[in-house]
């Protein structure tokens, strides 16, 4: 089940999963020198209560970049320490998989790492991998990473929104931190994921708005772009 807050649900397993937290993005853009109201991990964390509460999972994957750099989580404030310790305290499995923001472990937080963890017949991972040598990716793989975007036209212009999108193979999310920006499906670092398209979810304030995207159309990015890092 997709949650419109941004939350993958496996109701029959208990599990919640969410994307790209990014906790402490503000604190690692100041200490650059480039100033970000210092807001972001408490509004991350109300929400990740929130979906807690609303769904009361056993277990809970933070599919990577939960932290903005791997120091993100010494710079945590300590009311925010003890406020995701408490949320922690209250599962029985947590499940860290790791970023290329946060390749090792947080330290002092409970769960376990892991470069992927699998359950049944889903492997959920960060980054989605590609088809090798023209053979289809097995399914059931759950994503995060690239923080997808769509737009859909509505009676008042285009809205673009943070989505899901899959392709009845693999699934991924969108990201969940409050100052997190969004890749359009159409950039060859998605489209490429979903040759033959999918259908996106858009977020909504209490809703989902459903679309298949058909083949994905890719968007010619500069050349600057198209050697950028991840998100």
């Amino acid at each position: 089940m997709l949650d419109p807050a941004g939350f993958l649900v496996w109701p029959a397993e208990k599990l919640l999963a969410v994307a790209d937290l990014h906790l402490e993005k503000g604190s690692s853009f100041a200490a650059a020198g480039r100033f970000l109201p210092p807001y972001d991990t408490r509004e991350t964390l109300e929400r990740l209560a929130l979906g807690l509460r609303r769904w009361k999972p056993r277990r809970l994957v933070l599919l990577g970049d939960s932290f903005h750099d791997r120091h993100g989580c010494a710079r945590l404030p300590p009311a925010d320490c003890a406020a995701l310790t408490r949320m922690l305290a209250g599962l029985e499995e947590v499940v860290w998989v790791l970023g290329n923001h946060d390749p090792e472990p947080p330290v002092g937080l409970a769960g376990i790492a892991a470069e992927e963890w699998r359950l049944g017949p889903f492997t959920f991972r960060h980054i989605a991998q590609p088809a090798a040598m023209g053979k289809p990716v097995p399914p059931g793989e759950i994503s995060g990473h690239f923080h997808p975007k769509a737009s859909m036209p509505t009676r008042a212009g285009s809205v673009t929104r943070p989505c899901f999108m899959t392709d009845g193979r693999r699934m991924m999310l969108p990201a969940f931190g409050a100052y997190t920006g969004g890749l359009d499906l159409r950039d060859p670092a998605i489209a490429g994921l979903f040759p033959r398209g999918g259908r996106a979810f858009l977020l909504g304030p209490d809703r989902l708005y459903s679309f298949p995207t058909g083949p994905l159309r890719m968007l010619a990015r500069a050349p600057e772009a198209a050697n950028a890092p991840p998100p």
